[in-house]
């Protein structure tokens, strides 16, 4: 998941899935037809009219701003700063651009959020310091009584049980916040789990694992391996390369200070560098 603004294609999708609707349902509840609902979804460059803009925001409840790309907001799109009780250091980061906005809002719309937030005013504010305080009190005046009375070994079942229930502040709230922190992010990651940006991720890492892969199975030079592997993963059909372009790729490839070391190492016992299909290929 990036930061960047969601596209036109993806709120008209979107919208339309988080209300459940197939395109059809969609065209018969808008007076739109299907075609044209499935261009909006698919087609960044086509024309939507005027009246099929309307027709969406008022279905959506959304503003046409938002439907359109313009801005983020679905439905406050002239809210005041002031009515939002934002410090200045606040609205600094938020304009910045150097924090994920999306992923913040979605964390603080989360439904476990205002729980998360509860805990730690707890917390900070030490609402519950004074009954812990007491509560060790408690324990650790029965423990005293247990100790004067029978002198008991310090590992006797009763005396430890004693000992194991005092409640360290610290580490109970710290329990307490990362298991709602846990349970958010966990609920957003799996929201994300089919995004585009996601996959495309998936696939780029897939890719480069199977481009390795192949490569190191290949009975050639160490640059050779590389370049093959430079091939997958630009779609370059490195076994049809005609001989001077492979020339000119290694060339290239040995001007790398990375790879000087393992070219000098190949020089060793590799004084001629196979290409393509068991052929034979001259060094340049």
């Amino acid at each position: 998941m990036d930061n960047s603004k969601l596209t036109r294609l993806d709120r008209f999708e979107g919208l339309r899935k988080d209300n459940g609707l197939t395109l059809e349902q969609l065209a018969e509840r808008t007076g739109l037809s299907s075609s044209a609902l499935g261009s909006y979804e698919n087609n960044e460059t086509k024309d939507i009219s005027h009246r099929a803009v309307i027709a969406l925001a008022e279905f959506y409840g959304v503003t046409t701003d938002y439907l359109l790309g313009v801005v983020e907001q679905k439905n406050h799109p002239d809210a005041e700063v002031l009515d939002l009780h934002l410090s200045d250091e606040m609205i600094d980061i938020l304009r910045s651009g150097k924090i994920n906005n999306r992923l913040l809002c979605e964390i603080v719309t989360h439904s476990k959020f205002r729980r998360l937030l509860v805990d730690i005013e707890v917390y900070v504010d030490r609402i519950a310091s004074m009954e812990i305080d007491n509560l060790n009190a408690t324990l650790a005046a029965a423990r005293a009584k247990v100790l004067a009375r029978e002198n008991p070994d310090e590992n006797e079942l009763y005396l430890r049980t004693l000992e194991t229930a005092y409640i360290q502040e610290n580490n109970f709230f710290t329990h307490i916040v990362h298991e709602d922190i846990d349970a958010i992010i966990a609920d957003i990651r799996e929201a994300h789990k089919k995004d585009r940006t996601t996959a495309e991720s998936q696939t780029t890492a897939a890719k480069l694992r199977q481009a390795i892969e192949d490569a190191m199975q290949f009975e050639g030079s160490d640059q050779e391996k590389q370049m093959r592997i430079y091939c997958n993963l630009l779609d370059i059909p490195y076994d049809d390369m005609p001989p001077e372009e492979f020339s000119a790729v290694l060339r290239w490839l040995r001007r790398s200070k990375v790879l000087q070391s393992v070219a000098a190492q190949s020089r060793r016992g590799k004084t001629q560098m196979t290409h393509g299909k068991g052929k034979r290929k001259k060094k340049s």
